[in-house]
């Protein structure tokens, strides 16, 4: 491989002239200029980046660290993530923290040793002094889809409070009264804002969350196998789950079904974070869908206009509820009229955007569903799956 002595020695010119031709100095003829850059193409030689890096005090390089690489909404989140990174001039290096607070910072230091550019984070607890640290230290960071209170960082995520509400307006007009849910971490924001949301939306029709209906789970697929099986040993089993993410709902899926119980007909299950596997499971979940590639695609953004001293903000987007057929839906698949109207107005622009963020397919309809029990209730847009 050729070095920067071997590009001087073919030019007859100092190494000294050969770097100021690599890094644009204007103090270079035209004549020297081009006898260089011809002696680079002869040879094939290409400047090390973590030289040039130590020279301009930049690597073009941006961290990633996500909370679980085996999660498909982290794993597309990485993908937008990287390829608006490379459309913007950047190399992305990925850390899996595999939902351990310790495995996370310790990724944290090693891509600051790296002289990475900026930083892009999902936390997987609110309490790490390192990230504090990091942030205090001016170093260009943003957190996606979880953040940590108090740091002051710009931050990227949906908001899936209405969602929420929509799933449960969707359960209750299905005649689910008995709910639960399957919590992820309280130490992640998204664990505990994701029951808070579900009580108060649980609330608003008069049904209680009795804390036996509270599952503890970490947003991994044993944990919501643990915490479903517990459900189905309780004295009054609830006969709908939610699920706040979508591993645990496979989890519990597996776990109802080892039971010799199935989904509707025994108990209803619904997810956070929809994937392009549950329109292929038996039945097909109903889902809430965050626009994951545009979060990815957002967070890069916002973590460029930091590192290059513009002005950033937090960016905050719209989750949504894909119904489908694990809450008892078969039943009104048929129905067309004012919702198939509303399918139709409504699908061209956020199923494609679905389809390239989450793999969501085209016939999924997004529901509009009523926040108050009132009577009437408008009909349910349905899948064709």
């Amino acid at each position: 491989m050729a070095s920067i002595k071997d590009v001087a020695a073919v030019a007859g010119v100092s190494v000294a002239t050969v770097s100021r031709v690599l890094n644009a100095h204007p103090s270079v003829s035209a004549e020297t200029r081009a006898r260089v850059l011809a002696a680079v193409e002869s040879l094939g030689y290409r400047p090390n980046a973590v030289a040039r890096s130590l020279r301009t005090d930049q690597t073009h390089t941006l961290g990633l660290v996500i909370s679980d690489v085996l999660n498909p909404y982290f794993t597309e989140l990485a993908r937008s993530v990287e390829e608006e990174a490379r459309s913007c001039g950047y190399s992305v290096i990925i850390g899996n923290a595999d939902e351990r607070p310790d495995l996370q910072d310790h990724h944290v230091r090693n891509l600051l040793d790296r002289r990475i550019d900026g930083l892009l984070v999902s936390p997987t607890d609110g309490g790490s002094p390192l990230m504090l640290d990091a942030a205090r230290a001016g170093t260009p960071m943003v957190f996606v889809d979880r953040w940590i209170p108090g740091v002051d960082v710009p931050v990227v995520r949906a908001d899936g409070r209405t969602a929420v509400q929509d799933l449960v307006s969707h359960l209750y007009r299905l005649g689910h009264r008995r709910v639960a849910i399957i919590a992820g971490p309280a130490a992640t924001t998204t664990g505990s804002e994701r029951v808070e949301a579900f009580r108060a939306a649980l609330a608003s029709y008069g049904l209680p969350l009795p804390d036996v209906y509270i599952g503890q789970g970490d947003f991994q697929a044993a944990s919501g196998r643990r915490v479903t099986e517990g459900f189905l040993d309780l004295p009054e089993p609830p006969d709908a789950v939610f699920a706040a993410d979508n591993l645990m709902a496979l989890g519990a899926l597996d776990a109802i079904r080892a039971r010799g119980l199935r989904v509707p007909d025994d108990i209803a299950l619904a997810a956070f974070d929809d994937i392009p596997w549950f329109v292929h499971t038996d039945p097909p979940v109903t889902a809430i869908a965050q626009p994951t590639g545009e979060l990815g695609r957002a967070a890069v953004r916002a973590l460029v206009d930091r590192i290059e001293g513009r002005p950033t903000a937090s960016v905050t987007l719209t989750a949504r509820l894909v119904v489908r057929r694990s809450c008892g839906e078969a039943g009104e698949a048929g129905q067309t009229g004012e919702a198939g109207e509303a399918g139709e107005a409504g699908e061209a622009g956020e199923a494609g955007e679905a389809g390239q963020d989450g793999g969501i397919p085209e016939q999924t309809r997004v529901v509009p569903v009523p926040a108050s029990p009132t009577p009437p209730l408008p009909p349910v847009q349905r899948s064709t799956t």
